[in-house]
C-alpha cells in the first residue's frame, strides 16, 4: 500500500512537471520579443516549434510504450527535456530557442502518451476516474504556479539578494536576460526527475484495447471517416484556441494597456490556467445534471463572450475578462474528446492517438496570430480566435454519439 501510494505521488509530480514546462512560454514570450528584437510573426514560431512536436510525436509514443515499457520512456522524455532546456540556456539565442522547445515538446508529448495508462494500473482500474481528477488538479497547479516562477525570478535576479540559488543563477544568466533563468531550473528538474524514476521499479502495465496504437488497418479505417476528421479539427481548434490566449495575451496587455509583463502579464496568465482547473471541477457536476453537447455549447458562448470583452473594454475589466476565458476552455478538451470516442464504436485507443495529434492545434494558431498581427494589429489579429470557438460550439449541434453520457434527474439524486 505504501509502495503503491509512492507510485502514485510519482505520477502526479510527473503531471506537474509537464504543466510546469509547457505552460512558461506564454508569460516570457513579451520577453522573448524583447530580448531578440522579434517581430509578432517570428515570434508566433515559438509556440509552432513546442505544439508541433506533439503533432509528430503522438502516434509513435505510443508505438515506443508498447515495444520499450513505461520507464525507459519516461526516462527519454525528460533526457530530451533536459538537453531542450540547456541546449538553449547555454545558447540563448533565437534559433536555439526554437531547436530547445522542439525537443522539450517531443519529451512533453512521450510523457502524455505513458501517463495515463500508468496511472490506471498503479492506482486500480476502480480508483482511475478519481486519480485521473487528482492528476488533472496537479497539471492545473503547476500552470498556476509557472508564471510566477517566471515572475518571481526575472524580478529578483541581479538584484542583490542573498542565495546560493540567486549567485549562481546571476552567474550564468546575463543581467539582461533574467527570464533564460527559467531554463536552468527546468534541466535541474528534468534531471532529478531522471534521477528519481531511475531508482523507482514500475508495475507491469498490459495496456487495454482502447489503449492500444494501430497504424495500419484501424488507422486507415479511421482516417476514411468524416466525423474523425471533423472530431480532430475540434481539439486542433480546442488547443489553438488555448495557446492563442495563453502565449498571446501577456503581449497583448502589454502593448494595449501598458502592463508589466513580468508581474501583470504573469499574474493574467496564473488566473487563467487556475480557473481552468477550477472550471474542470464545475464541468465535472453539470455532465452529471446535463448533456455534454448542451455543456460544450455554454462554455463555448462563454469564452467567446469573455474574449470579446478582453479584446475591447478597459482597466480590470480587460484582465478579468481574459482570466475569465480559461474558465470557460475548461470542460471543452474532455467533452470534445468523449463526443468522438463515444461517436465511434472502434479502435479508440488508434482514435485517441489520432485526436492527441491535433494538438498541434497549439503551433498553428498562435502563429496565425503572429502573422496577422504584423499586419492589423495584434488585437483585431486575436479576433481570429473566434473562428476556432465559434467551430467547437458547433460541435455541440452536429455530434451524434452513439452513446450520452450518463445523467442524474436532479441536484438530490447527485449526492443520494
Amino acid at each position: 500500500m505504501k509502495k503503491r501510494t509512492s507510485l502514485l505521488l510519482l505520477i502526479f509530480l510527473v503531471f506537474f512537471v509537464i504543466s510546469l514546462m509547457s505552460n512558461i512560454l506564454g508569460p516570457i514570450i513579451p520577453d522573448i520579443i524583447e530580448s531578440f528584437s522579434l517581430s509578432l510573426s517570428l515570434a508566433g514560431f515559438l509556440p509552432f516549434s513546442f505544439f508541433v512536436a506533439y503533432g509528430v510525436m503522438s502516434l509513435p509514443s505510443g508505438l515506443l510504450v508498447e515495444k520499450y515499457g513505461e520507464k525507459p520512456i519516461l526516462l527519454g522524455a525528460f533526457g530530451l527535456a533536459a538537453l531542450g532546456a540547456l541546449v538553449f540556456a547555454f545558447n540563448p539565442q533565437f534559433s536555439f530557442a526554437l531547436m530547445s522547445l522542439f525537443v522539450i515538446g517531443l519529451g512533453m508529448a512521450m510523457l502524455q502518451v505513458v501517463i495515463n495508462p500508468l496511472l490506471r494500473v498503479t492506482g486500480g482500474e476502480e480508483h482511475f476516474a478519481f486519480n485521473s481528477v487528482l492528476g488533472q488538479l496537479a497539471f492545473g497547479a503547476a500552470s498556476f504556479l509557472s508564471p510566477w516562477l517566471y515572475s518571481y525570478l526575472v524580478q529578483n535576479l541581479h538584484t542583490g539578494k542573498p542565495g546560493f540559488h540567486f549567485r549562481f543563477l546571476e552567474q550564468m544568466v546575463p543581467a539582461d536576460l533574467s527570464w533564460v533563468s527559467v531554463y536552468y531550473l527546468f534541466a535541474l528538474l528534468a534531471i532529478l526527475m531522471i534521477l528519481l524514476i531511475s531508482r523507482v521499479k514500475f508495475p507491469k502495465v498490459e495496456l487495454n484495447e482502447d489503449e492500444k496504437v494501430d497504424l495500419g488497418k484501424s488507422l486507415k479505417s479511421l482516417m476514411g471517416q468524416r466525423k474523425v476528421w471533423l472530431f480532430f479539427i475540434g481539439i486542433f481548434c480546442y488547443v489553438g484556441s488555448e495557446q492563442g490566449i495563453a502565449n498571446w495575451v501577456s503581449k497583448f496587455l502589454q502593448e494595449y494597456h501598458g502592463a508589466d509583463p513580468s508581474t501583470t502579464g504573469a499574474q493574467v496568465i496564473s488566473y487563467f490556467w487556475g480557473l481552468l482547473t477550477v472550471g474542470c471541477l464545475l464541468g465535472l457536476l453539470l455532465l452529471k445534471l446535463m448533456d455534454s453537447r448542451h455543456v460544450l455549447m455554454i462554455f463555448a458562448l462563454g469564452a467567446i463572450t469573455a474574449l470579446v470583452l478582453g479584446l475591447t473594454v478597459e482597466g480590470q475589466f480587460a484582465l478579468v475578462a481574459f482570466a475569465s476565458t480559461g474558465f470557460c476552455l475548461s470542460v471543452m478538451w474532455s467533452v470534445i474528446i468523449s463526443l468522438a470516442l463515444n461517436s465511434v464504436p472502434i479502435a479508440h485507443g488508434t482514435l485517441a492517438g489520432l485526436l492527441c495529434s491535433g494538438i498541434i492545434g497549439g503551433a498553428v494558431v498562435p502563429l496565425i496570430i503572429g502573422s496577422l498581427a504584423d499586419g492589423i494589429g495584434l488585437r483585431a489579429a486575436m479576433f481570429f480566435l473566434l473562428i476556432p470557438l465559434g467551430y467547437i460550439f458547433s460541435i455541440g449541434i452536429w455530434a451524434r454519439p452513439l452513446v450520452t453520457n450518463a445523467r442524474v434527474k436532479s441536484l438530490k439524486d447527485l449526492f443520494s
